[in-house]
């Protein structure tokens, strides 16, 4: 199946939700006050959440559209404002060949798919003809690392690990050395997520950047944090808390064929200018491809790309 044909899949949930919400807002056959409430109402409960509702359909109410215009017409209209809305962050990664090793911080809450997307990546990264190495920097979690070190043989890279509860900033710097020393492209630092100590997690974070600037001021050169869409509206919430912690500067956005809170990813992109740089749609190497924006607004409204 191609990657689009993945996508419309994978966002089968979120799509199927939305455009029966759309359905049920324009029974009655008319584009009316009503119907337009209706359809605010189903757009949140989509996960594009309160704000971006509300503008799309200040947006449908401008167009001052027939009353009988067909529920197809009214989700192409959204898939448009909805593009509109999404293409300013929409953007592609590709690691700087000026930089060697390109230093990509990882972050995210534990079980958000952080490890496996730095699998993923790496995978992507060797397919391309790149040396990457892999550190291991959830230190206080061995099935992290054991689940790295898998996708490091499948991607034939080599993984910098520590011993259990081992300092990270401590692991990051031996990993850039190694990085260095072996003339890497990329080189992808793990982290760890637990967020139910903030404090704790802030200091880890800044301490390991502190750390690896000492070697490269100018690292890292990336700071992605990956989402899990299924948690629907609290992402919002992990993008601010992250944010206040480090420098996010990409977002990769997963698990979006496990749940129908697809449309969050309109409402972080509403929010924040922060580019989304991936999106995945399941659990294969494959899965994990560079977001566009119009693909992705079709693909939700459940239209033909």
């Amino acid at each position: 199946m191609s990657w689009l044909g993945r996508l419309k899949e994978g966002l089968k949930k979120s799509s199927g939700k939305l455009v029966d919400g759309i359905g049920r807002a324009l029974n009655l056959g008319r584009l009316d006050a009503a119907s337009l409430d209706a359809l605010e109402e189903a757009l949140i409960e989509a996960d594009l959440g309160p704000s971006v509702a509300a503008k799309l359909v200040e947006r449908v109410r401008a167009r001052k559209l027939p009353g009988d215009t067909p529920a197809i017409e009214v989700r192409k209209i959204l898939a448009a404002e909805i593009a509109a809305i999404l293409a300013p962050v929409a953007r592609s990664w590709v690691p700087d060949p000026a930089r060697r090793p390109h230093v990509v911080l990882v972050v995210g809450v534990n079980g958000s798919g952080k490890t496996t997307t730095i699998g993923k990546i790496a995978s992507s990264l060797r397919a391309e003809g790149k040396s990457v190495m892999l550190a291991a920097g959830d230190t206080f979690r061995a099935a992290a690392v054991r689940q790295l070190e898998i996708w490091g043989e499948r991607a034939g890279v080599t993984v910098v690990a520590a011993r259990e509860g081992g300092d990270p900033a401590a692991l990051a710097y031996e990993a850039l050395e190694k990085a260095r020393a072996a003339n890497v492209d990329v080189l992808l630092v793990d982290t760890a997520g637990r967020l139910h100590n903030k404090a704790d997690l802030m200091d880890e974070l800044k301490k390991i950047v502190r750390v690896i600037k000492k070697l490269d001021p100018s690292a890292p050169h990336d700071t992605m944090l990956v989402l899990d869409a299924t948690i629907g509206q609290n992402a919002l919430q992990q993008v601010e808390t992250f944010k206040s912690m480090v420098d996010v500067d990409a977002l990769v956005v997963t698990k979006l064929d496990g749940s129908a809170k697809g449309g969050v990813l309109v409402a972080i992109a509403n929010r924040f200018a922060t580019p989304t740089v991936l999106i995945g749609v399941g659990e294969g190497v494959d899965d994990l491809k560079s977001f566009d924006a119009e693909n992705f607004s079709k693909s939700l409204l459940d239209l033909d790309a």
